[in-house]
This record gives C-alpha cells, structure tokens and sequence, in this order.
C-alpha cells in the first residue's frame, strides 16, 4: 500500500465514532482505507501518543495490536449491516493463532495498517482473521471469534 493510499481516507472515515462502541481516545482507528464484504484494511496513527489510553508503564506493547484488529472487526460488521437495521454488538470469545513479529507498537514511525479479513460466520457468530502491519511489515497477525449479541446496539447508522 503506498503512502497516498494510507493517508487518503474512505468516505466512510467520517462514519467510524458513529459506527463503534468506542468513543474518544478509546476508539483507536483513524482511516477506512477500503472495504468490501470479507474485509476491511483501516490505518491508525496514535500508537506514539504519549497519552495513548492502552499505554502500560510508559509502553504500548505488540498485543495491543488485537484490540486494533478488534475495532477494525466491529466497523466491518457495522458497515456490512443493512442500513435498516440496527448494529449488533459482539463479544470477543477467542484469540487464537497469534504471531506477535515485534515487542512494542509505540516505537513505530508512520501509520499501522490494519486488515481484518472475515473467514465464516452466521448470525450467532464469526471469525475473523487479522494482520497488523507497518511499512509492509507484518508486526502481529492471529484469528479471532466473536460472538454476537441477540439483540442490536443502541447505536445507529
């Protein structure tokens, strides 16, 4: 992915505070950079923050990465739900697979790159499987299971 194209946002950008149960400095992804109905790949740039919210003793460590991969699943799923219906909430219940290529995100100059490729699923639950990159590298990678709520979010298209 070339830089023009980590830093041009998707229409749908604008769309994320809305999208996700994260809001604030808790909701870590920055960009949409594309989607379509098995994935989606979403750039963040606050994993330097000083401030970040998941720091621990001054460090934001490579495993942070899955609640990256985790947001980015949540904003698939809500823009692949129909625009008539409300957003349901899901519960991560598995990680498994994971690869962790670096000890610590915060180091990082420049944008992470998150792709979250959904593998199967049905209306209970799905799995997803994620990479984590930067500048072409792959930093964290793994699979996910996330069981989805019976009744929708309050939160709305």
């Amino acid at each position: 992915m070339t830089q023009t194209q980590m830093t041009t946002p998707h229409p749908d950008t604008a769309r994320i505070p809305a999208l996700l149960p994260h809001q604030g400095r808790l909701c870590l992804l920055d960009r949409v950079l594309d989607w379509d109905e098995t994935r989606i790949r979403c750039a963040a740039d606050n994993h330097r923050a000083p401030d970040h919210p998941l720091r621990w003793q001054g460090q934001l460590g490579s495993l942070i990465g899955i609640e990256y991969a985790a947001q980015a699943m949540a904003l698939h799923g809500a823009l692949r739900a129909p625009a008539d219906q409300p957003i349901r909430q899901g519960m991560i219940t598995r990680v498994q697979h994971i690869q962790a290529h670096i000890d610590r995100l915060d180091t990082l100059p420049g944008a992470l790159d998150i792709l979250a490729t959904r593998l199967m699923g049905d209306d209970h639950v799905v799995r997803y499987g994620f990479i984590l990159s930067h500048d072409g590298h792959t930093l964290l990678s793994g699979e996910a299971s996330v069981l989805l709520s019976a009744s929708p979010s309050p939160t709305s298209h």
